[in-house]
């Protein structure tokens, strides 16, 4: 028996289909690694002013394209832009800005789930005339998953979130596009499986790598804590099992969020795990181990 170990492995370049950039300095610091490794990128909206309108995605991509054009060793990089959606969307000005091309998607939080959703959805039912245009023109809605109620657990709060929200949101919008964001528990991933090509889902590198344990090894472990939170072991061989299957409907969306350390190690740290620097990297550690670069 010979033994070959793989030393170099070629891929077309991928796309990252979740990504914060956030504003600024963070912006400036943290671009180039998703830039020298995607050849495009989801752009998540969720800033401190929240890209809610066509002038503020505009605004926002013209900085991106600035702080990327002040680097060297970039190649072409194509940011799409999210509209963030709120009680008060209104879906006109939504959809003529998906067809002029400036909106690529609508990303769903709902309020109080993640960082900077507070200005998100608090009932989903008051976008029912958005999601009917949508489902119309075929943009895209990207989901946070997870309900945003203290008498559910937080580590049960996608699992309901697929069960009271998105089974009868697809019921009655069955030709809208939906991607259920950064999934984290075999529920989902038998969800996503269960309808076919109907709803799709991005998966991170680091549910793919850690556990709920991973929060307590040796003491607090802020640097993994991110949003939806890591859960039990069979969730994440669960989602190995399905960004290795080769099926469509599950694809690349690191979800990497960049904080300042002082707001990780804090006494109310900040949830995000920044990847992007080896993101491309972890992906393949986790196909090499699943026996699946094939």
């Amino acid at each position: 028996v010979i033994s070959v170990k793989t030393t170099e492995l070629t891929i077309r370049q991928p796309d990252d289909w979740h990504v914060h950039l956030r504003e600024g300095s963070m912006l400036k610091a943290v671009l180039p690694y998703t830039a020298r490794q995607f050849a495009r990128a989801i752009i998540m909206p969720n800033l401190a002013e929240p890209v809610t309108t066509v002038a503020r995605a505009v605004d926002y991509r013209h900085r991106i394209l600035q702080a990327l054009s002040e680097e060297d060793g970039v190649k072409e990089f194509l940011p799409l832009m999210t509209a963030y959606l709120t009680d008060k969307t209104e879906p006109a000005d939504l959809i003529d800005g998906y067809k002029d091309g400036i909106f690529a998607a609508a990303k769903l939080y709902p309020a109080n789930t993640t960082t900077n959703s507070a200005n998100g959805v608090t009932d989903i039912r008051k976008l029912e005339p958005v999601f009917h245009n949508m489902e119309e023109t075929g943009m895209p809605l990207l989901i946070h998953g997870e309900v945003n109620d203290p008498m559910v657990d937080i580590f049960d709060r996608e699992e309901i979130f697929i069960r009271r929200v998105l089974k009868p949101l697809i019921m009655m919008f069955p030709n809208l596009k939906v991607v259920l964001e950064h999934i984290t528990t075999s529920e989902a991933v038998d969800f996503i499986r269960s309808m076919e090509g109907k709803v799709a889902a991005t998966i991170t590198p680091h549910h793919l790598i850690i556990n709920r344990n991973a929060l307590f090894q040796e003491g607090l472990r802020p640097h993994h804590y991110c949003l939806p939170v890591a859960k039990r072991e069979r969730h994440r061989l669960a989602l190995r099992n399905a960004a290795t299957s080769g099926e469509p409907w599950f694809f690349l969306g690191t979800d990497t969020a960049p904080h300042p350390i002082s707001a990780k190690e804090a006494s109310c740290g900040c949830a995000g795990i920044f990847s992007a620097l080896t993101a491309l990297e972890l992906y393949t550690q986790v196909f090499e181990e699943e026996e699946a670069l094939d």
